[in-house]
């Protein structure tokens, strides 16, 4: 992007323009919003979506709180890098637990263990007690087809829901944020983003991720194309057997259905140069609720999904 300031032309580089535009997006919804907050799980996309809001608002505190969906099946590594990044920055983080669901009543085990179609009602209550008016999530436009619909401004309705029909149009990047009584609106700073820009952002800004985004030796087993980690969740199955492999995660969510790849990328160099050369999306390879049926991520959407 190049642009003219009293007589003189800079350009902005791409990850510059993609930076300039998230901050611009965040401070758009703390002057149109009341009770904003940022969905946070520790993964690499929320990681950046903090660290962006952490810039927008410098030097004063971000004036949002944070907030997770905890399956009870997150890989260990995760949350705890999750409450690291939360007491480093003094921030407040409120955890909606599916396991309290399941404890009473309002929610059930599914057959195959996995728990990431249970977070819709954990979040949409923690949306409604919390009364949060707006939402903000790191999903990109290049992980799904479903995503890829979405605006950076995604009305919900007073059900949660998201109907594709209801989008507003953005032009000249204008956000409407209009809602009634009972509506909230989504917001994904990092629409405009894909996996190589979040990493070369990453390696820019010299970010500390999870460790296992890159390569490590882990206990395995094979399931529908995929490695996933054994646990507690019901893995693996008669006649799965474990192996020891070398593999990293491009992408982390409830341990039942997120697939490892084999890899030796162990630094950010080597994961730029290992998804430059990828012809899969992170989700298409590693994830296996996405799997389900060819309109799955949309079939959650509409009842409430991020």
């Amino acid at each position: 992007m190049t642009t003219a300031t009293g007589g003189c032309t800079f350009t902005l580089s791409q990850l510059e323009a993609l930076e300039a535009e998230s901050v611009h997006i965040f401070r758009e919804v703390a002057g149109e919003f009341e009770r904003p907050v940022i969905l946070f799980s520790g993964g690499k996309d929320s990681i950046v979506m903090l660290h962006l809001a952490l810039k927008a608002f410098w030097p004063a505190p971000v004036p949002f709180s944070l907030l997770h969906v905890d399956t009870g099946h997150n890989f260990p590594e995760v949350i705890e890098y999750r409450d690291r990044t939360v007491a480093r920055h003094n921030l407040r983080l409120h955890v909606a637990h599916v396991q309290d669901f399941i404890d009473d009543g309002r929610l059930r085990e599914r057959p195959d263990g996995t728990r990431n179609p249970l977070q819709t009602v954990p979040l949409l209550d923690a949306i409604e007690s919390n009364r949060f008016d707006a939402v903000f999530g790191g999903g990109r436009r290049d992980e799904e087809k479903a995503r890829a619909k979405e605006r950076v401004f995604s009305l919900r309705d007073e059900f949660g829901a998201w109907d594709p029909r209801r989008q507003r149009p953005e032009l000249w990047s204008l956000y409407n944020g209009k809602h009634t009584p009972g509506e909230h609106v989504r917001v994904f700073p990092l629409s405009n983003w894909t996996e190589l820009d979040v990493w070369q952002y990453i390696e820019r800004e010299n970010m500390e991720l999870p460790e296992i985004y890159y390569a490590h030796e882990r206990d395995v087993f094979a399931r529908d194309g995929m490695w996933l980690t054994a646990g507690a969740w019901g893995g693996p199955k008669e006649g799965e057997s474990v192996q020891r492999r070398l593999i990293r995660y491009r992408t982390v969510g409830d341990m039942s259905c997120t697939g490892a790849v084999d890899s030796h990328a162990a630094t950010i160099a080597d994961v730029i140069t290992e998804i430059a050369a990828s012809r899969l999306t992170e989700r298409g390879a590693t994830r296996a609720d996405d799997k389900l049926s060819e309109a799955a991520m949309e079939d959650r959407k509409r009842e409430g999904y991020f």
